[in-house]
């Protein structure tokens, strides 16, 4: 399908990338990734349950809680929060990542926008030294900040991965970014879990509540920190949209809403973007919710955990390598429905899991490794080459609604089926339809004519 939205000022062919600069875009997903492991996927939804519990009126440590909490009135089961909480944080998102994205792209000054976000969640990380007692409410909030501008933030960076190499190029350049990403949310969990197993008493469920809470803010120092480097290395390449100068918020609103008007030029790049949220939403609810089915179903020690994710972590690094090496040989697209009937294994595997068994639970961890890391990272430059040149940061916020750690009907779901039935087993199977689903519909995408239609280049293999 031609064009039928003519630019008022064409883009020019961006520059080739530095390796210095290139580095520099890695270390962010460095950076953050301590926020996605540390507080997403391990400490945060046992923590948040656990002191929801407590408000609940139920006792530290008990095997099985029934109570419930009513925050603004609303009858919440404890088990029921923190999944809600990711829901909500979702919703949220979905009007907030694409405005974000659209005054990136009419911004000269991306870093700044990357910087106020990244420091934004990092701070509201930190200030989880503050949840204590039964204070889930300012949990609830402050995950919300945090969750949100973790989202804001990863849709400023992504809009730089279109500058940095050709079609042919950012394959290899996104799954290098996501497996450094990897390693450094593993290195900083390593840590964590040396704390963790030292620091722990036997019996003292209020020790390992607190370890957890410092494990969290230790995150939020992490991912500031980090962001230093990025913040210094990344070049500012504004667009052709930017460099016609005018007010950033109001242009940015005024061009989100030329986009969504005209937004039917690029019907292909909305199919693919469609079917990346019904199977990533299933990929982020796995991985959001992992540590609270370990523990509340499964009833496995934190530390086993910690260890499994850990192990994630770092088959995720060669797993993100190889599966960018495969997609070389076959294409990003097979690669990626590849990896989805693996995921639908996955979930099967998880829901026959044996209670207290901490190796098969590892094991089922191991194999998410090494299928998770390629499938999101050639998902993000699959995407990259769907959109019109000049608009990377509108269509990444609305392709971060569904990325790292932003998933909404999955955890939904999960809650509800949970709330219902008081299984998490029952709530685990729930999440297949995403994957068949998502399977079903980025398979009858017709990547090449799309990648055309947006007027871009495809790459040699597909």
């Amino acid at each position: 399908m031609a064009e039928t939205v003519t630019p008022a000022v064409a883009e020019p062919t961006p520059p080739g990338s530095t390796r210095r600069e290139r580095t520099g875009w890695y270390l962010y997903d460095w950076a953050n990734s301590a926020f996605q492991t540390t507080v997403i996927t391990v400490f945060l939804g046992p923590f948040l349950t656990t002191v929801t519990e407590l408000a609940a009126g139920c006792e530290l440590g008990a095997d099985r809680c029934d109570g419930v909490v009513h925050p603004l009135g609303i009858r919440v089961a404890a088990g029921s929060y923190y999944p809600y909480l990711i829901s909500l944080s979702v919703f949220l998102t979905v009007f907030v990542l694409p405005v974000i994205g659209a005054i990136a792209d009419r911004s000269a000054h991306k870093k700044r926008l990357l910087a106020a976000a990244a420091f934004t969640g990092a701070a509201a990380t930190i200030a989880f030294a503050f949840v204590t007692g039964e204070r889930y409410l300012l949990g609830g909030v402050l995950f919300l900040i945090a969750n949100i501008s973790f989202g804001a933030a990863v849709v400023v960076y992504n809009s730089f991965l279109p500058q940095l190499g050709g079609p042919d190029d950012r394959d290899a350049i996104s799954s290098r970014g996501w497996a450094i990403g990897y390693l450094g949310g593993g290195l900083l969990l390593a840590l964590n879990l040396v704390a963790v197993t030292v620091l722990s008493e036997e019996g003292n469920a209020q020790r390992t509540l607190d370890l957890a809470r410092w494990s969290i803010v230790s995150a939020g120092v992490w991912w500031a920190a980090f962001t230093l480097l990025p913040l210094r290395w990344l070049r500012e390449r504004p667009t052709a949209a930017a460099r016609l100068g005018g007010n950033v918020l109001t242009d940015g609103f005024r061009q989100l809403g030329h986009t969504l008007r005209e937004v039917k030029a690029y019907p292909l790049t909305l199919f693919f973007l469609l079917a990346f949220l019904v199977f990533n939403d299933g990929i982020q609810t796995v991985i959001t919710l992992a540590s609270q089915y370990g523990t509340e179903e499964l009833r496995l020690e934190q530390s086993t955990l910690i260890v499994t994710i850990l192990l994630v972590q770092f088959l995720a690094f060669g797993g993100a390598l190889a599966l960018g090496a495969l997609a070389r040989r076959i294409g990003a697209w097979k690669t990626v429905l590849l990896s989805l009937v693996l995921w639908t294994g996955v979930i099967i595997a998880a829901f026959r899991l044996p209670a207290e068994a901490p190796v098969p639970f590892m094991i089922l961890g191991g194999c998410i490794g090494l299928v998770l890391g390629g499938s999101q990272a050639l998902s993000r430059s699959l995407f990259s080459q769907l959109i019109p040149a000049g608009k990377e940061g509108e269509y990444y916020g609305f392709y971060e609604i569904s990325d790292k750690g932003t998933s909404w009907l999955g955890p939904l779901a999960f809650g509800l089926v949970f709330q219902l039935t008081s299984s998490y087993r029952v709530g685990l199977v729930s999440l297949l339809i995403f994957f068949v689903v998502g399977f079903a519909l980025l398979a009858a995408v017709p990547m090449r004519r799309a990648i055309i239609a947006a007027g871009n280049t495809p790459p040699r293999v597909l």
